[in-house]
């Protein structure tokens, strides 16, 4: 899954999100006592066994996927961070922070003492720095979006600054932020993990290095460089100015595929993996199935908590056989989501008709008037562009990155497109070279899914469907959501704002921008050593929190 991953909405909305989850399944996580206390019998050390695929990057300066940022999350803290329960934003890297009146000028208050893994202290200057060095066009970072607000950023982007203008270092503790416009969801955006601060000395002595083996602030360091296509090793960071860890590091073992990945959790291996297809139920009934959806532990090793985070099929709208958005209606009509839902995740997906899932407020049920099950309809669209029955309507290709199950999903896409006489070709690419294709747009329909970068509407429409975004692999483009998305991040006023979220998503969905597919719950299974370990709705493992039973080790 991609992930350009995981601000205060003010106490209402934070409120709000908690409520949505619960009522999909989500509640506080376990422990012995009120008020979240640890459990009293907490082992110390061990090391725990994480599968991941290749990840693209794990330097922030590129952090964007979820493998890579599964990896990011434990080795740096960003100013701010969220709870993986709830998704409320909570002090990181920053104790406290402040916003002016109309959101433009934004204080952040460092934790003092903070050090980097390799004992230089973290400062204001350091959170300039890596900002500056991802704004930096040379470095060809493809997340720089995030920080499009800050004042400087259009100028970096363009070659007459070599700065941002907006970031101003006050002294070694206070960073101030000036944005181009009001942004009262800024304090969220800034919890991206890709945010955090880097040194300039070890990044500047030797660049590929620091890309292997980077040096962080947060609660795990690498234990040694990336062993591409082999593991990730991070061990405990002994003067983390953070609550310590209970584990003594993570060996994030990197496997090709998630069936040969389960077998090593069979064998003892691996202490947390995805559950493959088709085998969802039987995991539940062997290993039990986590109360919350989120925390598990022995005999409650099953995750299946509702993830912020969207399935979609991506449709390259510039792509000659795809422009029509009456063949785009027609794809997206002709496929049964519930079907899918059905045979590959024993039911427990939901089919998603709109690009908002649930948990992120401001969602709304069919958003999407195409993202439906309705063959005749299909048809009818399809003859409306000019191919009745397929009639002359050239072979597409289905794209998709390899081994990680979604073959079976877009195998019964491709027997769905085929009852309404549209044929097709399934493509699969190892991971990284399916985003360089669709970045290259060299595909025709493919498949990606969404984690929340921070969990609020705007990651799901500006970064997706704004002109010229680097996540716009659709390459959609209509002048009208461009307006309306600078509108909505310049207002002030939350329902407002929403309001004008939820007028983008209409439009999108009738321009059939993307076939949104089903929305995401965890499949996921720990091992009976793993004790209070959470795996948050957006997809990251809260490693510094868990523990592991002594009699594994």
């Amino acid at each position: 899954m991609s992930k350009r991953i995981r601000k205060s909405f003010a106490i209402v909305l934070v409120l709000t999100l908690v409520v949505a989850m619960l009522s999909i399944g989500g509640c506080k996580p376990k422990t012995d006592g009120e008020g979240g206390e640890p459990k009293s019998d907490v082992v110390k050390g061990g090391t725990f066994n994480f599968y991941i695929s290749e990840p693209a990057f794990i330097d922030p300066v590129n952090l964007q996927e979820s493998e890579g940022t599964q990896v990011g999350q434990a080795v740096f803290d960003s100013l701010v961070a969220f709870d993986p329960i709830t998704s409320e934003v909570k002090p990181a890297a920053a104790e406290r922070w402040e916003a002016n009146d109309d959101a433009t000028v934004w204080t952040f208050y460092l934790v003092e003492g903070a050090k980097f893994h390799d004992g230089t202290p973290v400062t204001a200057a350091d959170f300039k720095y890596a900002w500056e060095r991802i704004c930096d066009p040379a470095n060809e970072s493809e997340i720089s979006y995030h920080l499009a607000v800050v004042k400087g950023y259009d100028e970096m982007q363009d070659g007459t600054a070599t700065e941002l203008s907006g970031v101003k270092v006050v002294d070694d503790n206070t960073l101030e932020v000036t944005l181009n416009y009001g942004f009262a969801d800024f304090e969220y955006v800034v919890g991206h993990p890709a945010l955090a601060p880097v040194p300039k000395a070890a990044v500047e002595k030797d660049p590929a290095a620091f890309a292997d083996m980077p040096i962080g602030n947060g609660p795990f360091k690498m234990s040694e460089p990336w062993a591409h296509d082999q593991y990730i090793k991070v061990e405990k960071f002994a003067d983390y100015y953070g609550t310590e860890s209970n584990i003594d590091g993570v060996d994030f073992k990197i496997l090709a595929d998630q069936d040969a990945a389960f077998l090593e959790f069979e064998a003892g291996n691996l202490d947390f993996v995805p559950i493959p297809t088709g085998q969802i139920q039987t995991t539940v009934d062997t290993y039990g199935e986590s109360a919350d959806g989120y925390t598990v532990n022995p005999g409650e090793q099953v995750s299946l908590g509702p993830e912020q985070a969207i399935y979609y099929l991506l449709i390259n709208n510039e792509d000659p056989a795809l422009t029509d958005a009456n063949v785009r209606a027609a794809l997206s009509l002709a496929i049964d989501r519930q079907d899918i839902c059905d045979k590959v995740f024993e039911g427990t997906r939901e089919p998603a008709t709109g690009i908002v899932p649930p948990g992120i407020v401001g969602h709304e049920a069919d958003a999407f008037q195409y993202a439906k099950y309705d063959v005749e309809a299909a048809k009818a669209k399809l003859a409306e562009a000019g191919f009745a029955d397929g009639a002359g309507f050239p072979t597409i290709t289905l794209e998709y990155n390899s081994g990680s199950g979604h073959e079976d999903i877009l195998a019964l896409v491709q027997e769905d497109l085929k009852a309404i006489g549209v044929n097709t070709e399934l493509v699969g690419s190892e991971w990284a070279q399916y985003l360089d294709k669709l970045a290259a747009k060299q595909y025709q329909v493919g498949r990606l899914g969404w984690i929340a970068d921070y969990p609020i509407m705007d990651n799901f429409l500006y970064p997706l469907f704004k002109t010229g975004s680097s996540d716009n692999y659709s390459f959609y483009t209509n002048p009208d959501v461009d307006e309306k998305l600078d509108e909505a991040r310049t207002t002030v006023d939350a329902d407002e704002r929403l309001a004008i979220y939820k007028e983008v998503e209409k439009i999108v969905g009738d321009d059939a921008a993307v076939i949104p597919m089903f929305y995401y719950r965890h499949t996921r299974v720990a091992s009976d050593r793993v004790n209070d370990g959470v795996y948050s709705a957006n997809g990251l493992f809260t490693f510094e929190t868990c523990w592991l039973s002594a009699a594994a080790e």
